[in-house]
Parts: C-alpha cells; sequence; structure tokens
C-alpha cells in the first residue's frame, strides 16, 4: 500500500473493538463539505435527524422523512473516505415492527452507502436490533434522552435519575446482548453513564454524560456556534461561527448599498481587441 494511501474507514466491528481504548471521536454532519471537514479526525460520522432542526427549521426531529435522511447521507457520503457513516432512522421507520425497521434499514444503507443505522430505545427495540443485525444490518443504540420520544418522556430532561437508573441500566444492557455495536447515552447522570460503560460489552457514545464514555458526540452547528437558537448545557462551543458569519453578511449589505461592492477587481472589462496580423 502506498504510504500516500487514504486511511480506510472503520468498519462497525472496528467501533466495537475500540470499547475501554482512546476514546472514539464524532460529530454530526448534514453536507458533503463538513462532512470532508470531518473526515479521518473523526471516527465516524452521524447523519443525524437533527437535521430537521437544525437545516430545515423544524421544532424537533418527529417531522424528519426518510427521503431527507436518504438525500443527506448521500450528501455527507461524498465527503467521507476515512471515517465511517452512521444514518439515524426516522420516527415512525422503525417501531411498528422489525420487518418494517428492515426494510427501511435496508434502503437507507442501499441509497447511502452507509455503514451503519442508530435508532432510538433500550428493552422495546431489542428484538428488533437482534432481527436487523442478524440480517446484515449494523445497529448503533441510543438511550436515555430519546429525541423522537419527547412527548411522552415531557421534553428534553435529564433521563435516569433516582429509580430510573435502573431502567436505563436494563436498557443498556438489552441492546448489547441485541447485538448493537455501540450505543449513545444522552443527558444521564455522569455516576449513571460510568456505571453503564463498565457494565456493557460495547462502547458507549456520550452527549451530556460523562467523559468517562467510550467516546463523544456533538451536534456540529452547536460546537461551532452556527445553531443558536438554544445551547444545551452539555454543548462546548469551539467557535462562533454564527457570530461571524452575521457581521460579514452584515458588512456586505452596507458596501453594497453604499456602491463599494462590487469594486473594480470583482468586474469584467471589455475584451481586449484581436492583434493585427
Amino acid at each position: 500500500m502506498s504510504a500516500t494511501a487514504p486511511k480506510r474507514a472503520p468498519m462497525p466491528d472496528d467501533i466495537r473493538a475500540r470499547k475501554g481504548g482512546v476514546p472514539l471521536v464524532s460529530l454530526t454532519a448534514y453536507t458533503t463539505p463538513m462532512a470532508e471537514l470531518m473526515d479521518g479526525v473523526c471516527d465516524f460520522v452521524l447523519v443525524g435527524d437533527s437535521v430537521g432542526m437544525v437545516l430545515h427549521g423544524l421544532p424537533s426531529t418527529l417531522g424528519v422523512t426518510m427521503e431527507m435522511m436518504i438525500l443527506h447521507g448521500q450528501a455527507v457520503a461524498r465527503g467521507l473516505h476515512s471515517s465511517m457513516m452512521v444514518v439515524d432512522m426516522p420516527f415512525g421507520s422503525y417501531e411498528q415492527s422489525r420487518e418494517l425497521a428492515f426494510a427501511n434499514a435496508a434502503r437507507i444503507m442501499a441509497e447511502t452507502g452507509a455503514g451503519a443505522v442508530k435508532l432510538e430505545g433500550g428493552v422495546e427495540m431489542a428484538d428488533t436490533i437482534a432481527f436487523l443485525v442478524v440480517r446484515g444490518i449494523p445497529v448503533m443504540a441510543h438511550i436515555g434522552l430519546t429525541p423522537q420520544s419527547i412527548n411522552t418522556l415531557g421534553g428534553y430532561k435529564v433521563q435516569g435519575r433516582g429509580d430510573a437508573g435502573e431502567q436505563l441500566l436494563a436498557d443498556a444492557q438489552a441492546v448489547s446482548d441485541a447485538g448493537a455495536f455501540a450505543v449513545v447515552l444522552e443527558k444521564v447522570p455522569q455516576n449513571l453513564a460510568d456505571d453503564i460503560t463498565a457494565r456493557i460489552a460495547i462502547p458507549t457514545i456520550g452527549i451530556g454524560a460523562s467523559a468517562g464514555c467510550d467516546g463523544q458526540i456533538l451536534v456540529v452547528d452547536d460546537m461551532l456556534g452556527l445553531f443558536t437558537a438554544f445551547k444545551a448545557k452539555f454543548v462546548k462551543r469551539y467557535a462562533h461561527l454564527g457570530d461571524d458569519a452575521r457581521a460579514a453578511v452584515s458588512a456586505y449589505a452596507d458596501e453594497v448599498r453604499a456602491r463599494k461592492f462590487p469594486a473594480v477587481e470583482h468586474v469584467f472589462g471589455d475584451a481586449a481587441p484581436e492583434a493585427k496580423s
């Protein structure tokens, strides 16, 4: 292999094998240019159903469709060569039956080239996860705060406090036993996240959980300061690109109104006359 050959993208078994090792790195992506920035830096890139809120202005993830996930999955795939892509299964695409879940997961993987799909739910989804895995669909699970269930959870609340922690432990064990290769823990108390991480055989990916998880994920527009509708406690802003973009748009508008843009270097003169022989 050439020394300049691109690094092979990890596969689900590679992610599973990182349990207890160097923490896994992940971010969401919805577009080709953003995926290109993450390629080879993130171990896996998630095409999250958060795209509905971040790019489409929806109030929650519930309005996201299969077509939206496939469209954005295809865009992200064009920007990835050295990172694995995982695509969220949207609300309503897998809960009705394991057969429906398989049909939709197979469609996502076939039409996007994803390395795996992600679905929400613990004990109640274990049978579906096992059904998919045995049929060749790698599954990343997601427990704790599951955004597709906010109407039954009562909002974006921390999950697993007090006696509820036992249920989350059971959920984590169930998805691990069912064959998921990793599990996202969202908005879970730190001690509980550490306990789950120590007990189950697959990597835990934290978002608002614990630095002791086997990896971390954030919504990229949150960490870059592009999505400013609200800021969750667990988000660290590594840049403030939204502020920079607003300032740039305002500067552009001011220059257009003052006829300072376009300047001479941005316009074209008459064509040079042809040389005479």
